[in-house]
């Protein structure tokens, strides 16, 4: 061959390769550059500016305002009793339901079992809806009441808005007519009565009065039911 065609052949081959290795190179820089964080734009903040915002002053202003108003609210609802599950007297009745928007309340018999799931179900429920009022009555010693309300079945739950009886649920019809119901449809039924509103649980500490003030021994002529089987 010849010497000078050799020594072509031999540069064009080497001018190729060192293209073929600056490309690679090329591409591992950009891939490097494309996995390295970009500290351009974030390596300068100012902390001082964002804290001397007007827009998120007036937003953590807004927050502090509406947290303490809500604490508030709160502490005026369990003033009235709500956040518990009390059992009242019948001389508490009318002040306990007419005190408060929203009331529900179970009129019981102290040896019905049915009685007593409702109520653990029932307390349960007390502690998380804040805006309404749980109460129990004890049926046995509230002729008035019973007579007036028309509860002929226990156990019977009647709601009630502004002091107004506008909605109940009668033994366990409502909720599957069966014991094991759960307290989860016993709160849709509530919900779809629309005497509370489905809402994130409350953190309130669950506490249960059982204060029964009725001493008085008061025969009655009404028969209740009971929803047991």
């Amino acid at each position: 061959m010849d010497p000078e065609a050799f020594r072509s052949k031999m540069s064009g081959l080497a001018f190729g390769n060192v293209m073929a290795a600056a490309a690679r190179n090329y591409q591992k820089e950009v891939l490097a550059q494309e996995k390295a964080p970009s500290t351009a734009t974030n390596e300068e903040v100012d902390l001082d500016e964002l804290m001397d915002d007007p827009e998120l002053e007036k937003l953590h202003a807004d927050r502090i305002a509406a947290l303490k108003k809500d604490a508030e609210k709160r502490q005026a609802l369990q003033r009235k009793g709500h956040g518990e599950y009390r059992q009242i007297s019948e001389g508490d009745f009318l002040g306990e339901v007419t005190g408060s928007e929203k009331v529900i309340c179970h009129f019981h018999h102290r040896e019905f079992y049915r009685c007593k799931i409702m109520d653990k179900h029932l307390k349960s429920l007390a502690a998380r809806y804040l805006d309404a009022k749980f109460i129990t009555l004890d049926a046995e010693n509230s002729p008035f009441f019973v007579s007036k309300l028309g509860v002929k079945t226990l156990p019977c739950v009647i709601l009630f808005r502004q002091g107004i009886a506008v909605d109940r649920l009668v033994g366990f019809e409502d909720l599957g007519a069966k014991d094991d119901f759960s307290t989860r449809t016993l709160e849709l039924v509530l919900i779809q009565k629309g005497i509370i509103n489905e809402k994130k649980p409350d953190e309130d500490d669950e506490e249960n009065n059982g204060d029964n003030s009725g001493t008085r021994s008061v025969r009655t002529s009404v028969n209740y039911d009971s929803d047991s089987d």
